[in-house]
């Protein structure tokens, strides 16, 4: 137990509980309590620090109270009441071992933002065309069916569709508990070989997409100051009708200090554009300065199974054999067919599985 408590992660977790101390202090001033823009975000911090605190002083008081037990075991002289106090140090380990497994996956979860209840989802075709285009479509559906399933919120931000019906790219709005944690390990390059649609003689072809998902952080996560920030309003291109030749409802908004650019066109409304754009601006920011973090972090890591690297090539879809394969944790299942219907849960879990045992043995 004792090197447990000298563990990376608990004396992380004993530094919010000092913050969340600090904090409490802060909010009980009155230049603070009578303040909106300085109570907010510290509100805002503390209920995220509660979350990881809580459990901790809870696993402290059981420590001090399982130590309280054994001394006065080793200390009196009365057989039954050191049999008393060595079934309390008993059931006090339990409870122990319960509440550092709980505050350990707390802190797992929080250490890549697994706890995020609200994503960006991107899907890029890659080379192949039209085909890829297509198969970006079929990876939208896949993700779509998914989220159906388990109740969350499916919300196309953006899309550049494509005249066969593809997307060549299509930005989504992802809303409910655990699908950030679900969906963290989708991020990379993915393959598909099958006969395309318009293949005459019927020869297997390749072609990939790219799919990014990142978490979509609050304001108080990323500050986006207008000064930062160059934007464009613009017609729309595409579908829209006499809307698209009058109105300039399209934005296009770059962050000057990292030269990440957006365009939003989906909506007719300027405002809900840049309303859009904005959200989607702020999880690409976050996942900038995430990237280069977890990139110094997982430097010595080998499967790297959450690095969020678009340039990685993390999975294959082989029609002609049914096969899914996702090279990271050597997975291979004969199920192309039920995948593609939404139904990842296995390969989801499998990946969840492995990042956590990985970081568990690094912790």
């Amino acid at each position: 137990m004792v090197e447990a408590e000298q563990s990376g992660f608990l004396e992380s977790v004993a530094g919010m509980s000092r913050r969340l101390d600090e904090i409490d202090a802060l909010l009980a001033t009155p230049e603070v309590a009578g303040s909106s823009v300085r109570l907010q975000p510290l509100m805002r911090e503390r209920g995220r620090l509660a979350r990881y605190v809580e459990p901790y002083r809870e696993y402290r008081g059981l420590v001090r109270h399982r130590e309280e037990a054994e001394a006065l075991a080793a200390e009196t002289d009365d057989a039954e009441m050191r049999e008393l106090a060595a079934e309390e140090t008993d059931d006090l380990r339990e409870k122990e071992a319960a509440v550092l497994a709980r505050l350990r996956e707390l802190v797992l979860e929080s250490e890549g933002r697994l706890d995020a209840a609200s994503i960006i989802l991107e899907i890029r075709a890659g080379t192949g065309g039209d085909e890829a285009a297509l198969f970006a479509r079929d990876l939208l559906e896949m993700y779509r069916k998914l989220c159906e399933r388990r109740g969350w919120t499916f919300e196309v931000m953006g899309s550049s569709p494509t005249a066969l019906g593809g997307f060549r790219e299509v930005v989504v709005g992802v809303e409910g508990e655990g699908c950030f944690k679900a969906l963290a390990f989708e991020s990379g390059g993915h393959r598909v070989q099958r006969v395309p649609e318009t293949e005459t003689q019927g020869r297997i072809h390749t072609s990939a997409a790219t799919v990014a998902v990142m978490p979509e952080p609050e304001e108080v996560d990323v500050e986006l100051r207008d000064e930062d920030l160059k934007i464009e309003t613009m017609r729309s291109s595409g579908p829209g009708g006499q809307n698209v030749n009058k109105v300039s409802s399209a934005v296009r908004m770059t962050h000057l200090p990292t030269g990440i650019a957006v365009m939003m066109q989906e909506s007719k409304s300027q405002h809900q554009n840049r309303e859009k754009a904005l959200r989607l601006m702020r999880s690409r920011v976050f996942d900038h300065h995430e990237s280069r973090r977890r990139a110094e972090r997982d430097a010595d890591r080998k499967l790297k199974v959450g690095s969020g690297d678009r340039s990685q090539r993390v999975r294959t879809y082989n029609f002609p054999q049914n096969r899914v394969t996702d090279h990271r944790i050597g997975y291979t299942a004969h199920n192309l067919d039920v995948v593609m219907q939404g139904q990842l849960d296995e390969l989801l879990e499998a990946l969840t599985l492995a990042d956590r045992e990985e970081r568990l043995a690094k912790m």
